[in-house]
């Protein structure tokens, strides 16, 4: 698997659709199958937090790939990343939603009571809570035996998959990176952002 994460995350993105992140802890284990990903490459990509260059910040974007990078949105969420690409070039795909399969009680536990099942990992702030991610999990390897793991899932008819510009983002907003499964009601809504800048 690690070989197919090993391509640039444009391609990488749609083919993460349908597999599945899973996190084992003490409460119990959370299993979320992926249906939407946002691809974010370097120095090429003004988007994406590797475009300055490295920085203690990103530098698990740099690889290998299939490791988590974990950073903090806006100061109040913590969001996912597959790495992806050549090792040393920066390269990640953000995890933006997903359908909970294994663990929907503990999930909602973290993300209340009231949330419907379709909205428990809907949004990448929402993913990571569900599954219970946070910074201490930022470089995880996962493709070996650690708590967090990326496993295939079932695949997706591409009939299903659709591209479309980025959420939330200023720069290169445009971008067809975003791909998601046609119909799925655990897919976010797309937002433009108020700050996006023509390109």
């Amino acid at each position: 698997m690690r070989a197919a994460l090993a391509r640039p995350a444009e391609e990488v993105a749609p083919d993460l659709l349908g597999a599945v992140l899973t996190h084992e802890t003490p409460e119990g284990t959370v299993s979320i199958t992926i249906t939407e990903t946002e691809a974010y490459s370097g120095a090429a990509d003004p988007a994406s937090h590797a475009y300055r260059g490295r920085t203690p910040r990103n530098a698990v974007m740099f690889g290998p790939a299939g490791h988590l990078y974990v950073y903090r949105s806006h100061g109040l969420h913590w969001c996912a990343n597959v790495v992806t690409g050549a090792d040393g070039i920066a390269s990640a795909v953000l995890i933006r939603a997903g359908r909970v399969i294994e663990g929907e009680d503990l999930a909602r536990e973290r993300r209340g009571d009231k949330v419907e099942s379709a909205r428990l990992a809907r949004g990448p702030g929402n993913f990571c809570q569900a599954l219970g991610i946070t910074a201490e999990h930022n470089g995880t390897d996962l493709l070996t035996d650690a708590p967090v793991a990326l496993s295939e899932g079932e695949p997706v008819p591409a009939a299903l998959v659709r591209a479309g510009p980025r959420v939330g983002v200023s720069r290169a907003h445009d971008w067809q990176h975003r791909f998601y499964l046609a119909g799925d009601p655990t897919v976010s809504a797309y937002r433009l952002s108020p700050r996006a800048k023509p390109d």
